[in-house]
């Protein structure tokens, strides 16, 4: 009996790991579509066949082409959000930590704009809309953090940290927009990045290069 029990958890632990590697699959080759076509073009078929899987394999692992999208949004925005963190960690003050993750965050999105567009800007379904305001709630709260700390250490003027956070993401997702779209020529990198960095230094009071 032992024995027909260990055969069993082996054989589930072998089917998890399995389903486990199937679903990795399906996540990347969801972002992979995104990245190339954009959200709208990444149909369920197109994606299990990138995938190597069937649709039907897919389902079993998201109910929807919706929740499969709140993966990929999750994980892009954890990796963003990572990247953000190191860039800030290499500087001393909180206003040079400021300027690093407006840097960093900009220069991705524009080192991946057809991603970050499907990503940020592109009609979604409600559901990843709700991941993508998660995200940007854990964005705002960040550059909170960091002003609040810059007015705490008299790097910047006294203001309304929250506030002034809030406004920040939003010229940076409205500067970006133009730039980032699929049909716009190719820009200047990092004149663009040098431009919203230093619209965000002077709106926070920050020292202007």
């Amino acid at each position: 009996m032992s024995e027909a029990m260990g055969a069993l958890s082996a054989a589930a632990q072998t089917a998890g790991r399995r389903g486990a590697r199937t679903r990795a699959r399906l996540v990347d080759a969801a972002a992979e579509v995104v990245e190339a076509e954009g959200y709208g073009a990444a149909s369920v078929a197109v994606i299990a066949e990138r995938a190597g899987t069937s649709t039907g394999a897919l389902y079993r692992h998201f109910p929807s082409k919706a929740a499969l999208f709140v993966e990929v949004f999750r994980r892009a925005a954890e990796r963003q959000l990572d990247a953000m963190y190191a860039a800030a960690a290499t500087r001393e003050s909180f206003a040079d930590k400021f300027q690093a993750v407006l840097t960093e965050y900009a220069t991705a999105a524009l080192a991946n704009r057809r991603l970050t567009w499907a990503l940020v800007y592109e009609p979604v379904d409600p559901l990843v809309d709700a991941e993508r305001l998660a995200y940007r709630r854990r964005f705002c709260d960040e550059m909170a953090r960091l002003l609040g700390g810059a007015v705490a250490a008299d790097e910047i003027p006294d203001q309304d940290a929250e506030l002034s956070a809030a406004a920040v993401v939003g010229a940076m997702a409205e500067a970006l927009v133009g730039p980032i779209s699929p049909i716009s020529s190719r820009v200047a990198a990092d004149e663009v990045v040098a431009a919203v960095v230093r619209l965000c230094r002077r709106a926070v009071g920050a020292p202007v290069e």
